[in-house]
């Protein structure tokens, strides 16, 4: 089967999966946002207008208490936390999947790999990020280093088991009769096996990254300059009045809002793909 024909047969699966396409269009709608945002946005999200000004034809979401139109800072925020999330995501699953062919195929490397995987994941991953960060200085790129060094061993672990129980299938054992080396049995045998585990793993670990990188930068600890919707949260949260009066509505909420549907679309594409990986699963329809 080619590869165009297994992408017509994956495709046609995902399409009877609800929720996925659900997912998959708000997803796809903040990428759009994310990709076209010096065409979209209607303003600079750095230039200054007349401060805290109500939504009105020039500013559909108003401004800022500096006089920034929040509707740019949304639009180009979707770049700032795709970015990261992506980035992180795709950076993991390479370590990941790496380490985890390795340690799952060679019994003396995972012994002692999987007793450093222990080790991260002995420890509260949320709070250890907020602690490491808290000594970091606050840039986008340290904030991917540490969601990077913190990532990697869920991914290891969750490959690892898979790997191990491939490894002793009939195929791979004529393969190694026949003479085929261990790195080629790993790549051509192994390695496509477990790809639909490392997609569904990669797109939650997007999620749970766009969830931290906005809950670090609300806490201050994010990049001040890069304009990310947890960077809007933190700002409008600073202003004194933004709870006694309407302000929260056009500033604070709508940051939440682009937070909340992309981690819903996120975890919609996962289950969908995670219930085409094990057809045992059942997911909920809507």
């Amino acid at each position: 089967m080619s590869t165009m024909e297994g992408l017509n047969r994956f495709w046609t699966a995902y399409k009877e999966k609800r929720l996925g396409l659900i997912g998959l269009g708000i997803l796809l709608f903040f990428v759009t946002l994310a990709i076209f945002a010096p065409y979209i946005a209607p303003y600079d999200p750095h230039e200054m207008y007349k401060p805290v000004e109500h939504p009105n034809s020039d500013h559909l979401l108003g401004t800022n208490d500096i006089g920034q139109d929040i509707l740019s800072e949304l639009i180009y925020g979707s770049r700032v936390s795709l970015f990261i999330a992506f980035f992180v995501s795709v950076v993991s699953a390479i370590i990941g999947t790496s380490l985890g062919l390795l340690s799952g195929y060679f019994e003396r490397i995972g012994f002692f790999l999987m007793r450093i995987v222990d080790a991260f994941l002995a420890i509260p991953r949320l709070p250890l990020i907020i602690v490491i960060a808290a000594f970091m200085p606050p840039s986008i790129w340290n904030l991917i280093f540490i969601f990077v060094l913190l990532g990697w061993p869920i991914t290891t672990r969750i490959i690892r088991s898979e790997v191990l129980s491939l490894k002793n299938r009939p195929y791979v054992d004529a393969a190694r009769m026949l003479g085929a080396r261990d790195f080629y049995i790993l790549g051509r045998h192994i390695l496509p096996n477990v790809v639909p585990l490392i997609i569904v793993q990669l797109i939650m670990e997007a999620g749970y990254v766009v969830l931290a990188e906005s809950g670090l930068s609300f806490l201050g600890l994010g990049d001040p300059t890069a304009k990310s919707w947890g960077m809007i949260l933190h700002y409008s949260f600073e202003y004194p009045t933004i709870f006694i009066s309407d302000l929260w509505m056009w500033w604070m909420l709508p940051a939440g809002l682009c937070i909340t549907f992309t981690i819903l679309s996120l975890t919609f594409i996962g289950y969908a793909l995670e219930e085409l990986v094990n057809p045992r699963l059942k997911v909920v329809e809507l």
